[in-house]
């Protein structure tokens, strides 16, 4: 098999990353405010969380939304299809539980 053709390839690339599947995370318990992102994600530099969003944003896994207002608002939720990835990170959640309290 090409490493192409490799579906893990072809979820990681759209979900790997340092920050995405925190992200999603975040996103899967409901909407957030960029500014809300940043205070849940401290670790992560503003350039790396707005470059990510926008990757997860190209790839459909996220909406961004624009609020009406001064300033103005963005909020991010998962799209449908991001949605799709709900069981794949509630075991991801539950393996990482497993993981922390073993070692």
């Amino acid at each position: 098999m090409k490493l192409a053709d490799c579906p893990v390839r072809a979820a990681l690339d759209a979900i790997g990353g340092k920050w995405k599947p925190v992200i999603l995370f975040h996103l899967m318990l409901g909407r957030k405010r960029y500014g809300e992102l940043q205070r849940l994600i401290p670790e992560a530099s503003q350039k790396v969380l707005t470059q990510q969003l926008r990757e997860l944003e190209q790839d459909d896994i996220i909406l961004r939304k624009v609020l009406p207002g001064i300033p103005t608002k963005v909020e991010y939720s998962l799209t449908p299809y991001g949605d799709t990835l709900r069981p794949v990170l509630q075991e991801l959640c539950q393996w990482g539980e497993k993981r922390v309290k073993n070692t």
